[in-house]
């Protein structure tokens, strides 16, 4: 007794569809690319092939955990929240209580729908995530230059003749800011069909071992490359902005200080190369660029990512089909809102600016350790691993060993989660609905998919639930949220001008909505006012009709659509915001700087994402292990094998080497997440690695946006048993 069900996959960007089979206890048998997908089209990757294994780890927290001293014991759920609420009830100003939301988060119904509610239930402007040490100088950019930060053009894949991609490796990660499923597929057709891909990377990726190019650049260095290219169209006057704009002249002149001969000796870039680079964007028929993690977690990630959309603009490929474009999520509703701005407040220590309402993750420890009014006290994480996650993971570690109380969402007793008071695990995925309200916003194709909860839950709330109580713990208020939410919305909708159902009565319309569960509801409202819902007045799009195709639905291609998305004051793409352009100044004040001998940069593995996946057999081993990778000159020239210590300003690590000439000498990487050590995952325990951010500092950061520097870390490599003095 089998049956075949179908959901999304929810473990990493790309939404691919699965098909399984489940046994009558329902247990995952099988797990199969959904050919009926008509976004992913059967395409799956090794992650959703152990989505079973994954979803019942034997290691998975099942019930609440309450620490009393060093041990821990299990309690119900009652009990569990009744002691959240004790701990809460004992900070005596909310400014001493902050939140960390993780990037799972971003995979989740309950992180889309309750993240918000929950941190203003808290009453607290102490708000971290993941954002900061990815991908916040990408919200940064998008905001100031189209006036809001989810305005994130993406590469129109299936049409584009001329893909030039910087910091990426989809071939390992899937794709990132940038929903694509199949992606290697998808770089493949675009050969097939006579165009053009390069890519610049300080390493030779899978992915840039696709490539028809692939440029080596020293790590940090993106943004002079990208002024490179942007000085070059302006000297031969091959900009051709199509869209008409605010600051052309401002980027022309600051443009003028980085002429490809001055940045090639930053970058490692051959001058003749950026300027063959920056012709062939000019004249191919249709191009697209495309920055990733690599130029985001680096000192100057925020210019790096302005620079990419004026490269965008200047060539005359922003918003046109082939070039870089905008989705159209069927869940889109917003009004339109006041300019985008950073640094509404600043953080208490190093006065470092907010950016979309979150401090960056670089400061938290210290607000935890440094005393005074408004010192963090009380720790909310949810989905979290930032011990292991965050720039200088070894100070955080013990910073929240200091805290009155702390609390975590997450079904796993990790690295962070073990400094917690009290856990609280979510149920398994299979008992989870899907829907992905964040990632579809970023999709190569306008696309629409729901997943049920494929199990019943047992005993345990879902995810959704727990943070609603949490919400309502940290408010004070009794009664639904999901229903106080569901009212607001219909309230902002029936007042807005154009919404589709303007005048018309919100009670009425909130008893039409479908769905078992109050997040089921919150998405069927979301579903009949975007873009492609009954009450928009544009289609008759609802929960309904996605429950009724399990496939998911077609939406169509991307189209034109910047003056929909446009929400800046004067109504026109900035192309040189004030902030950025006075960036550029601390850009120019280290173009002549010496690179460091040797620096340090991230890695990605196909078989990962994160610390969180590392618990799963399948999943370790293999080529998704902790070295170091090194070039084999490097190895020569400083005499080592085997093993080698890596020493940074912050901390120092032992690590395998894996010697190999795809990487620029004087250059090393890690890969991200490991260092499992202190938690009860058996299977990361037994493959623990080293954490990179043992040696990341969390003192240097991307100035606009806030964000962590993973990448272009000066380090320096010694072998083992050797001292070195400082």
């Amino acid at each position: 007794m089998t049956s075949t069900v179908h959901r999304t996959c929810p473990l990493c960007e790309a939404v691919c569809g699965l098909t399984l089979t489940l046994d009558e206890g329902g247990h995952v048998t099988s797990v199969r690319g959904d050919k009926d997908d008509p976004f992913s089209k059967g395409f799956i990757c090794p992650k959703g092939a152990s989505l079973g294994r994954l979803d019942e780890d034997p290691d998975r927290l099942r019930k609440p955990l309450i620490r009393e001293g060093d041990l821990w014991r299990e309690a119900g759920w009652d009990e569990a929240f009744a002691a959240v609420k004790a701990g809460l009830d004992r900070v005596a100003d909310r400014g001493s209580v902050a939140v960390y939301l993780g990037n799972p988060n971003a995979h989740t119904m309950a992180g889309a729908l309750y993240g918000a509610p929950l941190i203003k239930a808290l009453g607290t402007r102490n708000v971290f995530s993941a954002s900061t040490a990815d991908q916040m100088p990408k919200h940064v950019a998008s905001g100031l230059m189209f006036g809001h930060p989810l305005s994130i053009p993406v590469p129109d894949l299936d049409r584009t003749d001329y893909l030039f991609m910087l910091g990426a490796n989809p071939l390992e990660s899937n794709g990132s800011l940038c929903t694509a499923p199949d992606f290697p597929g998808r770089l493949k057709a675009l050969r097939r069909r006579g165009g053009r891909l390069v890519v610049v990377d300080p390493r030779r990726t899978r992915t840039a071992a696709l490539a028809d190019e692939h440029v080596f650049v020293r790590p940090g260095t993106d943004a002079y490359l990208l002024f490179g290219l942007v000085h070059t169209l302006f000297a031969e006057d091959l900009a051709r902005p199509w869209h008409e704009v605010n600051g052309l002249a401002e980027v022309r002149e600051a443009a003028k200080h980085f002429p490809p001969e001055v940045v090639a000796r930053r970058t490692g870039v051959a001058a003749e190369v950026i300027v063959r680079l920056a012709r062939e964007l000019a004249g191919a028929r249709t191009a697209a660029v495309y920055a990733r993690i690599g130029t985001c977690t680096a000192e100057f990630g925020t210019l790096a990512q302005w620079l990419v959309e004026v490269l965008n603009v200047l060539t005359g490929n922003l918003d046109r089909p082939g070039g870089a474009m905008f989705a159209k999520p069927a869940t889109e509703f917003s009004a339109r809102r006041r300019p985008y701005s950073v640094g509404r407040w600043k953080s208490r220590v190093r006065g470092l600016p907010e950016a979309n309402g979150e401090l960056p993750v670089a400061t938290l420890a210290d607000e935890i350790e440094t005393p005074g009014e408004g010192q963090i006290r009380f720790l909310l994480t949810i989905a979290g691993n930032p011990v292991l996650s965050a720039p200088h993971g070894d100070r955080l570690d013990a910073a929240f060993a200091g805290l009155d109380f702390m609390v975590s969402v997450d079904p796993y007793l990790n690295e962070t989660t073990k400094h917690a008071n009290v856990i609280l695990p979510p149920p398994r995925v299979l008992q989870s609905g899907h829907y992905d309200f964040a990632l579809l916003g970023l999709a190569v194709r306008n696309y629409a998919r729901y997943s049920p909860p494929l199990l019943p839950l047992d005993e345990r709330p879902s995810e959704a639930e727990i943070l609603a109580r949490l919400a309502m713990i940290a408010s004070g208020l009794d009664g639904d949220l999901d229903t106080f939410v569901i009212d607001e919305m219909l309230r902002k909708a029936t007042e807005t001008a154009g919404s589709g159902i303007e005048g018309r009565d919100a009670a009425e319309l909130r008893d039409l909505l479908e769905g078992e569960t109050g997040a089921e509801r919150r998405l069927d409202l979301m579903l009949r006012l975007g873009p492609y819902g009954e009450w928009a007045g544009k289609g008759d799009l609802s929960l309904r009709k996605l429950l009724d195709h399990p496939h998911g639905l077609d939406l169509g291609a991307l189209e034109p659509r910047l003056d929909e998305v446009l929400k800046t004051a004067s109504g026109l793409i900035e192309l040189a915001p004030p902030q950025l352009i006075e960036d550029v100044e601390r850009l120019r004040g280290k173009l002549e700087e010496e690179p460091p001998e040797i620096v340090l940069i991230g890695r990605r593995h196909l078989r990962s994402n994160n610390s969180w996946m590392h618990n799963v057999g399948p999943l370790v081993g293999g080529s998704n292990t902790c070295t170091l990778q090194i070039h084999p000159a490097d190895v020569a020239r400083l005499g080592l094998s085997g093993e080698a210590v890596v020493r940074s300003a912050k901390g120092q690590v032992t690590v395998p080497l894996e010697a190999t000439d795809t990487i620029m000498p004087g250059v090393v990487s890690l890969p991200h997440g490991w260092g499992h050590a202190g938690g009860a995952q058996s299977v990361a325990a037994e493959h623990a690695g080293v954490s990179a951010n043992t040696l990341t500092d969390e003192t240097t950061i991307d100035v606009p946006s806030g964000n962590a520097v993973f990448n272009g870390v000066p380090v320096t490599i010694s072998p083992t048993g050797v001292i070195i003095a400082h």
